[in-house]
C-alpha cells in the first residue's frame, strides 16, 4: 500500500511539472531582418565614391566639383533624387541612381546624409558672415535669394530648399545654368521659380552670385569614405 501511494505521488509530482515547464514561454528571438533588407552602407555605397571624396570633380557636363551634401537638409536630397527619377532634372549618371532607389532607400540615404553635417558645437551666424560687393548685393536683391535659402543661406525657410551657404561655386554655376537650359536630352533642370530667376542672369552674373555664395560660412561638407572602414 505504501508502496503503490508512493508511486501515485511521483506520478501526481511529475504531471504537475511538466505541466508547469509546459506552460511556461519560450525565450522570444529577436525578429529576422526583412528579405533583401540593405544596410545605410550599402545603400550609400555608390554615393561614396563622388560625394564622399574631397575635391571630386565630375566631368559632364562640364568640369566641376560634385556637391557637398553631408549636413544637407533630408527633404533637400529627397526631393533632388526624385527629380533625377522623374527626368525633371537631367544626369545620366543622377539619373541612372535614382532609378535603382526606392522611397525607403531615399528616406534612408538622405536623412544619413543631414546627420553627418550635426555639429552640435558649432552656431551659424544668423546673418551672411562677409557683405558683398554693391554688384553682387544688387543681383541678389533682384533674385531674391535670401527670400528662400534664407538671411545667411544656410537656413532655408522649408527644408525642401537647398542649404547653399559654403557649396562648391562651381557645382553652382553649372547647376544655375541649368535651369537655364531648354530642349537638351541630357542637361537641364526643370523647376518653375528657380528657371524664371536663373534666366534674368547672364552666366557672368550666375558665376559671380557662386563665387559669394560659396564663400559664405556653411555646414555642409564633405565626409571621407574611409568612414565606413
Amino acid at each position: 500500500m505504501n508502496k503503490l501511494l508512493s508511486a501515485l505521488f511521483v506520478l501526481a509530482v511529475a504531471s504537475v511539472t511538466g505541466t508547469a515547464f509546459a506552460q511556461t514561454p519560450a525565450p522570444a528571438k529577436a525578429p529576422a531582418p526583412a528579405a533583401g533588407a540593405k544596410s545605410i552602407e550599402a545603400k550609400v555605397a555608390m554615393c561614396v565614391g563622388c560625394h564622399g571624396i574631397k575635391g571630386y570633380q565630375a566631368s559632364f557636363p562640364e568640369v566641376y566639383k560634385v556637391p557637398m551634401i553631408a549636413g544637407q537638409s533630408a527633404k533637400y536630397i529627397t526631393a533632388a533624387l526624385v527629380a533625377y527619377q522623374k527626368g525633371d532634372r537631367k544626369h545620366p549618371t543622377m539619373r541612372s541612381i535614382a532609378d535603382t532607389l526606392t522611397e525607403k532607400d531615399m528616406a534612408d540615404i538622405a536623412a544619413y546624409y543631414e546627420g553627418l553635417g550635426k555639429d552640435p558645437a558649432g552656431k551659424l551666424p544668423e546673418a551672411a558672415d562677409k557683405a558683398p560687393s554693391p554688384q553682387v548685393a544688387a543681383l541678389l536683391q533682384k533674385a531674391a535669394c535670401v527670400s528662400c535659402h534664407g538671411a545667411n543661406f544656410a537656413k532655408p525657410i522649408d527644408p525642401s530648399y537647398p542649404k547653399i551657404a559654403g557649396q562648391h561655386a562651381d557645382y553652382m554655376f553649372v547647376a544655375l545654368k541649368a535651369y537655364k537650359t531648354e530642349n537638351n536630352a541630357s542637361v537641364g533642370r526643370t523647376n518653375g521659380v528657380m528657371g524664371a530667376i536663373a534666366k534674368q542672369f547672364s552666366n557672368a552674373e550666375l558665376k559671380a552670385l557662386s563665387a559669394y555664395v560659396a564663400s559664405l560660412q556653411g555646414d555642409l561638407k564633405t565626409v571621407p569614405e574611409h568612414r565606413f572602414r
